[in-house]
């Protein structure tokens, strides 16, 4: 991986290169030490925010009168609570209701007590945490997210003798359920010692339960193999969809179960479907960047594609960071008049970094040279140091409430498919992984005019292609404000839709899904810009699924169907390989 910028050149001496090494490897052990959390970033917040609040008379006073209108609105809730008739306690409405304790067992003796006393530490600190004169506003987000992590951990939801929802479980099971729970914790500890997937996983297997829609490669390098799906209809639309996921994670969250699969259901609608299967890198493939995802992933696919169906454009849809991918990609084919693709489908994808959302928070430059002093070592960032910044995101439903649902209550969960793609992780290279969080995070180029292709920077002002934009509601990876300032750097159409859902399940939104809604509207090329939240505000809501939206799009702007194309081209150099769904999907 390249040298981050406070490196020694190659002309330093000895000792400042030794004196360099030395540093990376202290940091490196730092890394493990913390759990590839930079206690220095935590640090620098904590102290710029006491600090600030130590010189801010008024915040103090402020933060005192709300400590004492809790304490007067605890007294009074506890003085109508026993001198209320016993059988009508439960009905008095406390000073705070959480849907997290919504169970009637949180009114009763003394655990309301303990209840209130903890939402009102976490309203307490929420307001301590916001709005003093002269923080930084990262150094803001930082201290309210932990102190909030700090606040989940003291939850009495947490504990077995704090928590009356488990006490009647377990006088109701005489224990069973605590020793179910400790069944589940000695498995769930085994193996993730032995690194094996959560129970359950194993009923989803990759080219028979999920990534089963019929293909075959017909490209493989050491960055992707390429799948081309087998025709489902008679007739398909000259222009094919080529489908470029992110590499953070495997290809086949687009490809899961043959009713949910948004690839199947393209097929079925009279496309042929390219797909890139990414290699999950190891130590050896350290050393590809950005622009080798780009060269040998979305190029060497194009050209592919290309070579199947010759002469005609292409429909590029990108996910995530394939999304930014292929947006990065078409701006550097306008740039160089190439005119193969006919539009562009960005599926949570951000192309402005100004405001990334909770992601921020793991990164500044304290904590990227961290990453990078730790990947210098192995060449990749372990899947488990990515997923574990995801569950601090979500603490509440990702750690605790699952240890209190599995190990108090002795309840497992079902397993489906989304979970168990979920659980079947991929590794980033070190070299991509550093270029990623500095030149897209921490200085944003793409979206300011910096990013260079071929050693020659690219706009996505160039871009005119007709933009099919989607973004989810409730979205912590690419929140959809972000993935909507699309708008503001191309004037082309762009086609905009907001789905309910996260980052994968508003995407996995197959028809006939129940609670799904989105909103849909275009901007014509050179239209006038809305902002996000005036776009939400007037847009109407439909229900159901967005997909039939995209292949409505998608059809205006393809051709007759007529007779789809052979599998792979020979003759070209892209013979088939093998079966769909690959082998670097396989690989672990």
């Amino acid at each position: 991986m390249p040298r981050p910028p406070h490196a020694p050149g190659d002309q330093a001496s000895d000792a400042s290169q030794a004196a360099w090494q030395l540093d990376a490897l202290a940091h490196a052990a730092w890394a493990r030490m913390n759990a590839s959390v930079s206690p220095q970033s935590v640090w620098l917040a904590w102290f710029d925010w006491a600090s600030h609040l130590a010189i801010s008379p008024g915040k103090r006073l402020e933060l005192l009168r709300l400590a004492q209108d809790q304490r007067e609105d605890l007294l009074l809730y506890l003085r109508q609570y026993w001198q209320a008739d016993p059988a009508q306690r439960a009905d008095i409405e406390p000073p705070i209701s959480d849907k997290r304790f919504r169970e009637s067992e949180w009114r009763q003796w003394p655990f309301n007590l303990l209840l209130q006393a903890y939402l009102m530490a976490e309203r307490w600190w929420q307001e301590a945490g916001q709005g003093v004169w002269g923080v930084e506003k990262h150094h803001e987000n930082l201290v309210n997210f932990w102190a909030h992590q700090l606040l989940q951990v003291l939850s009495p939801a947490n504990y077995w003798l704090s928590n009356p929802v488990v006490l009647a479980q377990t006088r109701a099971q005489a224990g069973a359920n605590l020793s179910r729970g400790l069944a589940n914790w000695l498995d769930a500890s085994t193996r993730q010692l032995a690194h094996l997937p959560p129970p359950g996983a194993e009923d989803f297997v990759v080219g028979r339960d999920v990534a089963a829609t019929p293909g075959k490669v017909i490209l493989r390098n050491d960055v992707m193999e390429l799948i081309q799906y087998a025709p489902s209809t008679g007739q398909v639309h000259p222009e094919p969809v080529l489908v470029v996921p992110a590499w953070i994670m495997k290809y086949y969250i687009l490809d899961l179960s043959p009713g949910n699969s948004l690839v199947r259901y393209l097929v079925g609608q009279g496309y042929t479907v390219f797909c890139i299967s990414w290699k999950n890198p190891g130590e050896a493939e350290g050393g590809l960047g950005m622009e080798d995802y780009l060269q040998q992933g979305l190029f060497a696919a194009l050209d592919a594609v290309q070579a199947v169906v010759p002469g005609r454009k292409v429909h590029a849809t990108g996910y995530c960071l394939g999304g930014t991918l292929l947006a990065i990609g078409a701006a550097a084919l306008v740039r160089d008049g190439d005119e193969r693709l006919a539009s562009l489908s960005l599926f949570t994808a951000q192309t402005d970094f100004s405001e990334p959302g909770e992601l921020a928070l793991f990164i500044d430059e304290s904590q990227v040279s961290l990453l990078e002093a730790q990947m210098k070592r192995t060449g990749y960032l372990r899947s488990d140091q990515m997923a574990g910044a995801f569950q601090m995101l979500r603490s509440y439903d990702m750690i605790w409430s699952r240890m209190v649902r599995e190990y108090l209550l002795g309840e497992r969960g079902s397993m489906n498919d989304l979970m168990a793609w979920n659980a079947d992780a991929t590794r980033m290279p070190a070299r991509m992984h550093s270029q990623y969080l500095r030149r897209l995070f921490l200085d944003n180029d793409l979206s300011s005019g910096r990013y260079e292709v071929g050693g020659k920077p690219i706009s996505l002002a160039d871009i005119a292609l007709p933009i099919f934009n989607v973004g989810t509601l409730t979205d912590h990876v690419a929140p959809w404000h972000s993935v909507y300032k699309l708008h503001n750097l191309t004037p082309a159409e762009i086609t905009f839709v907001l789905t309910s859902g996260g980052h994968n399940a508003g995407i996995v939104s197959e028809i006939g899904h129940p609670h799904r809604s989105y909103q849909i509207h275009t901007r014509r090329a050179g239209g006038r810009y809305r902002s996000a939240d005036d776009w939400q505000a007037a847009v109407p809501v439909r229900q159901g699924s967005w997909w039939p939206e995209w292949a409505a799009w998608l059809q205006a702007r393809s051709g007759a169907p007529g007779k789809p194309p052979r599998m792979g081209a020979a003759r070209r150099g892209y013979r088939v390989l093998q079966d769909a769904p690959g082998s670097y999907v396989l690989e672990k």
